[in-house]
């Protein structure tokens, strides 16, 4: 028995299929399979019941899962007590909201490029429920978005927060004067998608001013939303680093009338039977590093 063996049978048994298992593994399925074959071999007996269209656990696969984890855990821990600073290699893959990746994901990557930089590293970028998907599925380590996550399989730990403010333009208002938040009812409100993290706290702000706009226009992306806010096309809420910004170039307003959004947590997200050391070692540079308030030069 060898750890890429164990490897081989922890990544094909917590992901969705054995292609993605193979993919973490940055290897073959040819080569998955065989060693997960010799695994068996070894074993005298089949951990995986390959008779169905997709592999399933045999009830000794499952039984054995969690000594594998544990085995693979300690062989992390080994590694680390080896050094006084552990210097992970392989593949990390990641995923983050479209706000992440404007602000502070260049500045997190050079983090971890800095402290191991044996260890390849692989940003997706996406919105929340399709970065959670990939997650949840074993494509990804771990995630950091607006959470916490609602998924029992998905462990949560804030790390910070982002904060919000309402803008527009007087095209968008149609009068010079202040807007108010009960003109909302007249105003086309432009913003994310009803699966973005930012529809919670847009809902509990409508709830309690009982409000209700009268058109709204959403898409997946954030620069689309301040594009078409820029545009006039309607009125809607930024971060809020990217509305000082914008506001300072004349081309929106601050609606100071609106009262403030309740901040979005942010956080670092995992499968909650990943327990791997470098997790943490993450989790710990992204705290370090998480810095919404860096304007994007996209805008």
């Amino acid at each position: 028995m060898t750890l890429k063996q164990l490897e081989a049978f922890y990544w094909a048994a917590i992901c969705k299929n054995f292609a993605i298992a193979a993919n973490r593994l940055n290897i073959s399925v040819s080569s998955l399979s065989k060693r997960i074959g010799e695994l068996e071999t070894s074993l005298g007996a089949q951990l995986f019941n390959r008779s169905a269209r997709t592999a399933t656990l045999t009830p000794l696969g499952d039984h054995l899962l969690p000594h594998a984890k544990e085995l693979l855990r300690g062989a992390d821990l080994f590694m680390q007590q080896a050094g006084t600073h552990l210097n992970y290699s392989g593949r990390c893959c990641f995923g983050v909201g479209e706000l992440t990746s404007w602000t502070w994901m260049p500045q997190f990557i050079e983090a971890i490029q800095r402290d191991h930089p044996d260890l390849r590293v692989e940003p997706f970028a996406d919105v929340g429920h399709l970065v959670e998907d990939k997650l949840e599925e074993g494509e990804l380590d771990f995630a950091i978005i607006g959470g916490p996550s609602s998924r029992p399989a998905i462990a949560s730990s804030t790390i910070g927060q982002v904060e919000f403010s309402w803008v527009g333009t007087p095209r968008a208002l149609g009068r010079r004067g202040p807007a108010l938040p009960a003109q909302l009812s007249e105003l086309t409100l432009v913003t994310l998608p009803h699966n973005s993290g930012v529809i919670r706290i847009l809902d509990e702000w409508l709830t309690s001013n009982r409000l209700a706009p009268g058109r709204t226009l959403s898409c997946n992306s954030w620069g689309a939303v301040a594009g078409i806010i820029r545009q006039g096309l309607g009125v809607g809420f930024l971060p809020s680093a990217w509305a000082q910004l914008l506001c300072q170039r004349g081309e929106m307003v601050l609606l100071a009338e609106f009262p403030p959004l309740t901040p979005l947590q942010y956080c670092f997200e995992w499968r909650r039977d990943d327990t791997r050391p470098m997790l943490e070692s993450m989790r710990k540079l992204a705290v370090e590093t998480i810095d919404f308030h860096a304007p994007s030069c996209m805008l």
